[in-house]
């Protein structure tokens, strides 16, 4: 219990000090987040999570293309009220949830699935289980899951936290018992301060559940 409440404190106190585009992961444009949306051509009335969303900017292009059941989870309260903020009166479409991605219960299912560098900071095993058994449980038999993490090629640390690099080998073998994989990518993202990280994103379907 006291890693969950540290981790808590540790990103509140992050998202309180700093400026939304003066954080490693800040990107103005999700494009790689968008693309796999126009791919897997999800429904505008599709129910979609995005999983350590924080004030990303994934949630205003969403909006934007007319997407109309959207939540956006993350463990800091403060990221979250960063992100209403600058969406003003937008951000009453949005289902804001203060949560720790490790133990998340969904009151609900849906159809996309996104995690853009939430699970890489699971490094626990029964958590890494625990969460993809949560999304096996909440995503819909047609659903779409993306993940996004740092690649083996890329840090292994963001934000002074230890993380879990992924390749598409171990990453498909995580969550192979529950789901098959479509495609994976690797990209680098441009950090505000003109580093390179780079970061694996992966697609998968929900497998059926075995009688």
């Amino acid at each position: 219990m006291e890693e969950i409440v540290d981790r808590k404190k540790h990103w509140e106190q992050i998202y309180a000090t700093k400026n939304t585009d003066d954080v490693s992961w800040y990107q103005p444009h999700p494009t790689v987040s968008l693309e796999f949306v126009k791919e897997f051509k999800i429904p505008k009335s599709e129910k979609i999570i995005d999983v350590g969303g924080g004030d990303s900017l994934l949630v205003d292009h969403l909006i934007e293309l007319g997407y109309n059941d959207i939540t956006v989870l993350d463990i800091s309260e403060a990221a979250l009220k960063k992100a209403k903020q600058r969406l003003g009166d937008k951000a009453s479409k949005v289902n804001w949830i203060v949560a720790d991605a490790a133990t998340f219960q969904p009151t609900e299912k849906y159809g996309f699935w996104h995690d853009r560098a939430a699970f890489h900071f699971l490094t626990n095993d029964n958590e890494i289980k625990s969460y993809i058994t949560t999304i096996q449980q909440n995503l819909k038999p047609d659903g779409v899951l993306v993940i996004g993490t740092f690649s083996e090629n890329g840090p292994t640390k963001c934000s002074g936290i230890e993380i879990k690099q992924y390749s598409e080998t171990s990453m498909t073998e995580r969550l192979k018992r529950f789901f098959e994989k479509v495609k994976c990518i690797t990209v680098d993202h441009k950090t505000p301060f003109e580093s390179i990280q780079n970061f694996i994103f992966c697609s998968f379907r929900r497998l059926a559940v075995e009688s």
